[in-house]
């Protein structure tokens, strides 16, 4: 079967052009290996605080992750219905939808602070047991400050979909640096300077975030730009879209907190095979998600670019589109995983490693630079081009099964009844990544994917 037909494909009236898809792309990529490095040296400066500090922020960001993953999948949602919208050219409605997105994800985002600060001692018992006093003081420090940055996540996650729904990449990766900046800078004094520790830290990151959703929404008064919000006091709640966007964004969300369910599932296993390879493994992870950080960003644009062809009727260039970006993908995938490969060894030694658990981060890297390139690209990427026609409950169904069977269960059988070492969790994630990628093509290729129109 063809990937898509050729014939019905004017490459001279395309809806994006090769420079539309380099102003939408660059960007978002840009944004997202600004977010990894600065996130990076936030951990390198909180450790400096000491043991007890980076165990806590460790912990609470298990936690955090979650709750960021909801928000992302909601924007994803967001991205979808307006992106659909203003393909139509019915710009009215892309407003009324995004109006609804910044109600629904508010009203969540409190809903989700209020029960974390109320509970959040029984919830960091909950999950974590019975940690040192002194990790869990700091852990309920922390918690306490960054959940009440909880709604300004939510709504710059929404900000930025609105103006990547519309072609436009640019600002919100510009607002997304100076956050990170301020973020940093806020440690450096609040860490360094006042001696404030975790409640510095935590302190810093909420400010950033409340300046980031500020200043985003500022300008989406401003009537320059596709989308417009401002009538934030009139909105009323409008059941049918708010319905669209919930069955749009809880499947993203459940598939993306199974991921850091499976996380936490797997971290359980490689716990009891010693210090080393628990050191290897947090290297090798860190290295892994930087090699994938290029790729993730096209996909994220691509959910644009699909969006507005299904919405515009042109779903043979969405497909179109699918391919092309897949490709751009592989190729990026390929540059990174080669340019961190050849970081390893040096990182490894910078970072003081012992030479066993560097030995076995090299080992995995290897194996990681090697298969992902060809098994990885095609499970995720041409999964956020059908998730952009609607097509979110297969994703989810596949991505949790092949999740929770391949990667969880067989490195767990792997490590547990095997005797192998961390290479298990590669071997299940590598397992996981080709099943996946088999079925999304097989899906790209049946052309059901296209029957989801929201």
């Amino acid at each position: 079967m063809k990937l898509y037909d050729k014939t019905k494909i004017d490459k001279n009236n395309l809806l994006f052009t090769n420079r539309d898809l380099r102003l939408l792309l660059i960007p978002v990529v840009v944004e997202q290996l600004l977010n990894s490095f600065m996130g990076m040296a936030d951990t390198m400066m909180v450790s400096k605080v000491g043991s007890a500090a980076i165990s806590a922020v460790s912990l609470v960001d298990s936690i955090n992750v979650l709750v960021i993953q909801l928000f992302s999948a909601m924007a994803a949602g967001a991205t979808i219905i307006c992106a659909q919208y203003i393909g139509k050219k019915d710009n009215k409605n892309s407003n009324k939808a995004a109006e609804q997105v910044v109600l629904t994800t508010f009203v969540i985002s409190v809903l989700i602070m209020l029960f974390c600060i109320l509970f959040r001692g029984i919830l960091l018992r909950a999950i974590f047991g019975q940690v040192e006093e002194n990790v869990m003081q700091a852990s309920n420090i922390y918690f306490l400050i960054t959940a009440c940055s909880f709604p300004f996540i939510a709504l710059f996650n929404d900000g930025a979909a609105f103006y990547r729904a519309g072609g436009e990449s640019r600002f919100p990766m510009k607002v997304s640096v100076i956050s990170n900046v301020i973020n940093i800078v806020g440690n450096a004094i609040l860490i360094f300077l006042f001696h404030l520790g975790v409640a510095g830290a935590a302190l810093s990151t909420l400010f950033s975030r409340l300046f980031s959703a500020a200043l985003i929404f500022y300008f989406l008064r401003k009537p320059k730009q596709v989308i417009v919000v401002k009538r934030y006091i009139r909105i009323k709640p409008d059941f049918v879209l708010i319905r669209k966007i919930l069955q749009l964004g809880i499947p993203s969300g459940i598939e993306n907190g199974m991921f850091q369910f499976g996380k936490l599932a797997i971290q359980s296993s490689v716990s009891t095979l010693g210090t080393a390879a628990i050191a290897a493994q947090a290297m090798t992870i860190i290295f892994e998600n930087l090699n994938g950080i290029a790729a993730i960003g096209i996909g994220i644009g691509l959910m644009t670019v699909v969006g507005q062809c299904i919405g515009a009727g042109r779903k043979e260039e969405a497909k179109y589109y699918i391919v092309k970006l897949t490709g751009y993908a592989w190729i990026a995938v390929i540059l990174s995983c080669v340019f961190v490969f050849l970081l390893c060894r040096p990182v490894t030694v910078l970072a003081g490693m012992e030479a066993e658990s560097a030995g076995l981060c090299i080992e995995m890297m290897t194996a990681i630079t090697l298969v992902k390139p060809f098994a990885w690209v095609f499970s995720f990427i041409p999964g956020y081009g059908m998730r952009a026609a609607g097509d979110v409950g297969f994703s989810m169904l596949v991505s949790s099964l092949t999740m929770w069977f391949c990667r969880v269960a067989l490195c767990t059988y792997l490590i547990r009844f095997c005797g192998f070492g961390p290479m298990a969790v590669w071997i299940g994630m590598f397992a996981d990544w080709t099943l996946r990628g088999v079925i999304f093509s097989a899906r790209y290729l049946s052309g059901r994917w296209m029957k989801f129109v929201v």
